[in-house]
């Protein structure tokens, strides 16, 4: 059995710059922090002594036998992907809900391959992971997503984020103070909304008008340098809150299904309890609003917002990780006791000699690891 924990992300600035369309043209740079919410994950080979060969609970309990039988995208993608033969049992569980913001996709994404490479032994490296879960949501499971949220997931902790014209990124942690770094964390104040949507059909809409808003991200961009260097050099925090405010106002004019009348009046209930700047997280249209409030207007804010749950947040640094690891009780051989007459009869051909091969085989079985994204034509 295997546990992995993948964080969840906050995206403070650069968000829109992480698409292909964008970075591959400009480069892209987002400042972001994981914080102290997890996918959770269970996974282990599957014993033998059932009638299925996969078990995946998640808002489903799928009992099936082949990989593409598998209702969830990502588990169905990944155990093809990785040509996994043997069954795979896995139960997840989400510390906030999904689809609201936080990169909780791309956070699944990454703990599962990390799962998967660790049930074969084989340690992976964060930018191995950052570099194939991109690969599954954006290549195979042609979803409109950006990289950052795979990036964070995988690395964890507060970071500004480079993304190259050539797919290359790098992941440069925010060296500033505790004192500073606690001063912005103590400010900053997540609400949910209770709208959940699908990131993808928002994220197409801003993919098709980066070209007419180039001006727009240019400035975005910009902005997590300045962020940056007010955490670090800065002798304001509050000025965060106010560069948090600029970028909002940016982002909601990109399309038209970013904001809706129910976040401009969050908003507008907020900024007028005193919030200096806030924004909402993700791609748009509803999840998680984040506020910068410094303290002595917080019970203010509170009690205007007091209609929707204030959810408390650590920052986070350890990214995505296996928590627990404890080998299989059963034998290799029992693991795979009830397809024995299948072996049997692939004994007669070159690849499948016996079970200690099939065995070894299944365990180096090659797949792409990758290290940086793919060139999206």
């Amino acid at each position: 059995m295997i546990i992995t924990r993948t964080p969840y992300r906050i995206s403070f600035f650069g968000g829109g710059t992480d698409y292909h369309s964008w970075y591959q043209e400009n480069g892209g740079s987002v400042l972001s922090t994981t914080i102290s919410y997890y996918c959770n994950l269970t996974c282990s080979h599957k014993p033998p002594f059932f009638d299925s060969k996969h078990r995946i609970v998640w808002r489903e309990i799928e009992e099936v036998n082949e990989a593409h039988e598998i209702k969830h995208p990502v588990v169905s993608a990944v155990l093809k992907h990785m040509d996994i033969k043997r069954g795979i049992e896995m139960f997840y569980q989400g510390d906030l809900p999904a689809r609201a913001g936080l990169g909780s996709s791309s956070s699944f994404a990454v703990g599962f391959l990390n799962a998967m490479h660790s049930l074969r032994g084989n340690i992976s490296t964060k930018q191995q992971l950052a570099a194939e879960a991109v690969y599954i949501e954006r290549e195979i499971l042609k979803e409109n997503v950006g990289v950052q949220d795979q990036i964070a997931a995988a690395y964890g902790g507060f970071n500004k984020i480079d993304i190259y014209q050539d797919g290359n990124f790098d992941v440069n942690p925010v060296l500033s103070t505790n004192v500073k770094i606690d001063e912005l964390k103590n400010n900053l104040m997540l609400f949910f909304t209770g709208v959940s949507r699908n990131a993808t059909d928002i994220a197409k809409e801003q993919i098709k008008t980066v070209s007419s808003k180039k001006n727009e991200l240019v400035e975005m961009q910009k902005m997590v340098q300045i962020a940056n260097d007010i955490v670090v050099n800065g002798s304001d925090m509050n000025d965060f809150g106010k560069l948090l405010h600029e970028s909002w106002c940016l982002k909601r004019g990109l399309t038209k299904g970013i904001s809706s009348d129910l976040i401009d009046s969050i908003y507008k209930k907020a900024m007028g309890a005193g919030a200096t700047g806030g924004k909402l997280l993700g791609a748009g249209g509803g999840g998680f609003m984040l506020f910068y409030v410094k303290a002595e207007h917080q019970p203010k804010v509170l009690e205007a917002l007091s209609d929707f749950l204030w959810v408390p947040f650590d920052f986070e640094r350890r990214g995505s990780h296996v928590a627990f690891y404890s080998p299989s009780k059963f034998s290799r051989e029992s693991l795979v006791r009830r397809d024995f007459a299948h072996l049997k009869e692939a004994r007669k051909s070159k690849n499948v000699q016996n079970i200690t091969q099939f065995l070894r085989e299944e365990r180096n079985r090659p797949v792409e690891r990758l290290t940086k994204f793919n060139i999206v034509e």
